[in-house]
């Protein structure tokens, strides 16, 4: 059985939607639960769940609180109530596609080494607008990702956004949940934790698939698209970047600052590109992305 995990706060414009977008796949709903872990919101987030579960009976759809404030708490509190073999966590501001279950079913059977996985996420801007400053190099600062058509493995430095990514339920058995110092705590920028968990397995052993047929969009209102975000987003990853790598060991650390510096030259470069075809503020707002990620880099976390 698939166990469809989505941790909420404060998403009450979004998650009726976000259910129903579920319920519409063509799928038989004895091979699948919906978990909703209720993270202390305060609007009307759970009048909203009430109603989606008297307008749905015949969806197993299993609701809890959890008063540990964070994501990573609520993650974990998904991982304890899912009674699937399976476990795909999905965002609360993140629509399926009508054949999601369908495929990720297909997908299951076709690649049975695989303990993870991820899937395409899309931005849909709530202004319909694109931002200027959109790049290949800065599609992740609105949680989307793209690999393309084919089915691959996350290699290296990648891995699959939160918004749409699952594993086989044996993977935190070995690895253990996620690390609740890291990720989103109410509207603070904090993240690192999927990075963390995806890390912890061997690349060498473990298959974690790209798999391009499980497709989501992702709004990303006006908020998250103006520069004062982007310099808390980057602020906030580098304070998750500086946790999470002494948190395994201050060699780590320093191995990470020392490839800060690379990524300061990279986006150096990528910016003098952008100068020269005329697209300033797509490098402009790399520069301005690197300072804060270094600034968080070496910030005082209390």
């Amino acid at each position: 059985m698939l166990s469809i995990i989505i941790c909420t706060y404060n998403r009450e414009k979004y998650i009726y939607n976000v259910l129903q977008s579920l319920v519409q796949n063509d799928f038989p709903t004895d091979l699948y639960e919906i978990v909703l872990i209720n993270n202390n919101s305060t609007d009307q987030t759970e009048e909203k769940c009430k109603t989606f579960q008297q307008d749905y009976p015949q969806i197993t759809f299993r609701y809890f609180i959890e008063t540990h404030q964070g994501l990573s708490f609520a993650r974990n509190r998904g991982i304890k109530e899912a009674q699937g073999d399976t476990l795909v966590f999905l965002d609360d501001d993140a629509f399926v596609n009508q054949d999601y279950l369908t495929n990720l079913v297909y997908y299951l059977k076709e690649y049975p080494d695989m303990i993870a996985f991820g899937g395409e996420v899309s931005p849909l801007f709530e202004t319909g607008i694109t931002p200027v400053w959109l790049s290949k190099w800065s599609y992740s600062w609105v949680s989307a990702i793209n690999l393309g058509n084919k089915v691959t493995l996350f290699k290296g430095n990648k891995f699959p956004i939160g918004a749409n990514m699952g594993f086989r339920k044996e993977y935190f058995e070995k690895y253990g949940d996620f690390n609740t110092s890291l990720g989103r705590n109410k509207k603070n920028m904090m993240a690192g934790e999927e990075k963390d968990i995806f890390n912890r397995s061997n690349r060498e052993t473990e298959k974690i698939y790209y798999l391009p047929q499980l497709k989501v969009k992702h709004v990303i209102p006006e908020s998250r698209t103006t520069k004062a975000y982007i310099k808390r987003l980057g602020e906030g990853i580098g304070m998750s970047e500086q946790l999470r790598t002494l948190y395994i060991s201050k060699r780590c650390y320093v191995k990470r600052i020392f490839s800060e510096l690379i990524k300061w030259a990279a986006s150096l470069i990528l910016c003098l590109n952008y100068l020269i075809v005329l697209k300033p503020q797509k490098g402009t707002l790399l520069l301005l992305f690197r300072w804060n990620v270094t600034k968080g880099l070496f910030s005082h976390i209390h």
